[in-house]
Protein backbone atom coordinates (compact mmCIF):
# COMPACT_ATOMS: atom_id res chain seq x y z
CA UNK A 1 0.00 0.00 0.00
CA UNK A 2 2.80 2.40 0.72
CA UNK A 3 4.19 2.05 -2.80
CA UNK A 4 0.88 3.00 -4.38
CA UNK A 5 0.42 5.98 -2.08
CA UNK A 6 3.97 7.18 -2.72
CA UNK A 7 3.59 6.84 -6.49
CA UNK A 8 0.28 8.73 -6.43
CA UNK A 9 1.87 11.50 -4.38
CA UNK A 10 4.66 11.93 -6.91
CA UNK A 11 2.20 12.21 -9.80
CA UNK A 12 0.03 14.79 -8.08
CA UNK A 13 2.94 16.86 -6.80
CA UNK A 14 4.72 17.27 -10.12
CA UNK A 15 3.00 18.80 -13.12
CA UNK A 16 4.47 18.49 -16.55
CA UNK A 17 4.04 21.88 -18.15
CA UNK A 18 5.27 23.08 -21.49
CA UNK A 19 5.82 26.49 -23.05
CA UNK A 20 5.99 26.94 -26.81
CA UNK A 21 6.67 30.16 -28.72
CA UNK A 22 5.77 31.03 -32.31
CA UNK A 23 8.02 33.80 -33.63
CA UNK A 24 6.16 35.74 -36.33
CA UNK A 25 8.50 38.74 -36.50
CA UNK A 26 9.41 38.64 -40.21
CA UNK A 27 5.88 38.37 -41.71
CA UNK A 28 4.41 40.83 -39.19
CA UNK A 29 7.09 43.44 -39.93
CA UNK A 30 6.41 43.04 -43.65
CA UNK A 31 2.66 43.35 -42.93
CA UNK A 32 1.84 40.04 -44.62
CA UNK A 33 -0.14 38.73 -41.66
CA UNK A 34 -1.69 39.99 -38.45
CA UNK A 35 -0.55 38.35 -35.25
CA UNK A 36 -3.90 38.98 -33.53
CA UNK A 37 -5.71 36.79 -36.05
CA UNK A 38 -3.25 33.91 -35.45
CA UNK A 39 -3.78 34.23 -31.70
CA UNK A 40 -7.56 34.11 -32.14
CA UNK A 41 -7.25 31.14 -34.53
CA UNK A 42 -5.20 29.18 -32.00
CA UNK A 43 -7.61 29.97 -29.17
CA UNK A 44 -10.53 28.72 -31.25
CA UNK A 45 -8.85 25.60 -32.65
CA UNK A 46 -6.70 24.11 -29.87
CA UNK A 47 -8.43 21.02 -28.54
CA UNK A 48 -8.42 20.24 -24.83
CA UNK A 49 -10.20 17.08 -23.79
CA UNK A 50 -11.49 16.53 -27.32
CA UNK A 51 -13.26 19.89 -27.52
CA UNK A 52 -11.99 22.76 -29.65
CA UNK A 53 -11.99 26.23 -28.10
CA UNK A 54 -12.51 25.03 -24.53
CA UNK A 55 -9.04 25.92 -23.24
CA UNK A 56 -10.00 26.47 -19.63
CA UNK A 57 -7.12 26.86 -17.20
CA UNK A 58 -4.94 24.15 -18.74
CA UNK A 59 -3.82 26.04 -21.89
CA UNK A 60 -3.20 29.77 -22.32
CA UNK A 61 -2.39 31.64 -25.53
CA UNK A 62 -0.78 35.07 -25.15
CA UNK A 63 0.73 37.59 -27.55
CA UNK A 64 3.81 39.80 -27.13
CA UNK A 65 4.44 42.13 -30.08
CA UNK A 66 5.70 39.61 -32.68
CA UNK A 67 5.55 36.40 -30.65
CA UNK A 68 2.75 34.11 -29.53
CA UNK A 69 3.29 32.04 -26.40
CA UNK A 70 1.30 28.87 -25.75
CA UNK A 71 1.55 27.61 -22.17
CA UNK A 72 0.10 24.23 -21.22
CA UNK A 73 -0.15 22.77 -17.72
CA UNK A 74 -0.61 19.23 -19.01
CA UNK A 75 1.19 17.44 -21.81
CA UNK A 76 0.95 19.31 -25.10
CA UNK A 77 2.39 18.33 -28.47
CA UNK A 78 4.73 20.71 -30.24
CA UNK A 79 3.85 18.97 -33.51
CA UNK A 80 0.15 19.83 -32.96
CA UNK A 81 1.06 23.51 -32.64
CA UNK A 82 2.99 23.33 -35.93
CA UNK A 83 -0.01 21.64 -37.57
CA UNK A 84 -2.37 24.40 -36.44
CA UNK A 85 0.05 27.14 -37.53
CA UNK A 86 0.35 25.60 -41.00
CA UNK A 87 -3.44 25.34 -41.16
CA UNK A 88 -3.72 29.05 -40.34
CA UNK A 89 -1.18 29.95 -43.05
CA UNK A 90 -3.15 27.93 -45.60
CA UNK A 91 -6.40 29.62 -44.55
CA UNK A 92 -4.76 33.05 -44.86
CA UNK A 93 -3.37 32.18 -48.33
CA UNK A 94 0.24 32.81 -47.32
CA UNK A 95 1.29 29.16 -47.10
CA UNK A 96 2.97 29.47 -50.52
CA UNK A 97 5.45 32.05 -49.17
CA UNK A 98 5.92 31.11 -45.51
CA UNK A 99 7.01 27.97 -43.71
CA UNK A 100 7.12 26.91 -40.08
CA UNK A 101 10.60 25.96 -38.86
CA UNK A 102 11.86 24.91 -35.45
CA UNK A 103 14.52 27.28 -34.17
CA UNK A 104 18.14 26.13 -33.94
CA UNK A 105 18.71 28.09 -30.74
CA UNK A 106 15.78 26.93 -28.61
CA UNK A 107 13.86 23.73 -29.15
CA UNK A 108 10.55 25.16 -27.90
CA UNK A 109 10.44 27.94 -30.51
CA UNK A 110 8.92 27.87 -33.99
CA UNK A 111 9.76 30.57 -36.53
CA UNK A 112 7.82 31.68 -39.57
CA UNK A 113 10.30 32.15 -42.40
CA UNK A 114 10.10 32.83 -46.11
CA UNK A 115 10.89 30.15 -48.66
CA UNK A 116 14.25 30.74 -50.39
CA UNK A 117 13.26 31.18 -54.02
CA UNK A 118 16.11 31.75 -56.43
CA UNK A 119 15.44 33.78 -59.56
CA UNK A 120 15.18 31.56 -62.60
CA UNK A 121 16.03 33.81 -65.50
CA UNK A 122 16.68 30.92 -67.90
CA UNK A 123 12.97 30.32 -68.52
Amino acid sequence: MSKGAAAAGVKDGKKKGSIFIIDCSKPVEDKIMEIASLEKFLQERIKVGGKAGALGDSVTVTRDKNKITVTADSTFSKRYLKYLTKKYLKKSVVRDWLRVIASNKDRNVYELRYFNISDQEGE
